[in-house]
């Protein structure tokens, strides 16, 4: 399984999953079949505010889910278009947040849990 985790910085497992998907720096993909890491910087990060282009944010990369604080409805409609299952980061580090995920504690994103906008609007900032 492919993971995208939002981040502000690369440092492998030890980055903390950052609290919104389109204004993230970067990605860190887990490939948790072969333990691997891969870094995508957001492609898309200065996208206007409800055009986020998910795909186009993770460089094209295909990923079978997505573990974030806080997402916009456009780009979480377009992920669960593209069959991309998404969580609810808990604080802390991708590390973390995976080992949450493996014993099935992270809560799957609902759309009535998606950002109305930044800033007051988004309960995770």
């Amino acid at each position: 399984m492919k993971i995208a985790f939002p981040t502000e910085k690369y440092d492998e497992l030890e980055s903390p999953v950052y609290n919104h998907f389109g204004s993230a720096t970067c990605f860190v993909i887990v490939d948790t079949e072969t333990n691997t890491c891969e870094k995508a910087l957001n492609q898309d990060l200065n996208h206007q505010h409800g055009k986020c282009q998910p795909l186009r944010a993770l460089g094209g990369r295909t990923v079978d889910a997505v573990v974030v604080g806080g997402i916009g409805g456009s780009a979480f409609g377009k992920l669960k278009n593209n069959g991309v299952t998404i969580y609810k980061a808990a604080e802390g580090t991708i590390r973390e947040n995976l080992e949450k995920l493996q014993a099935g504690t992270l809560v799957e994103f609902q759309s009535l849990d998606i950002c109305g906008g930044h800033g007051d609007a988004c309960d995770h900032h």
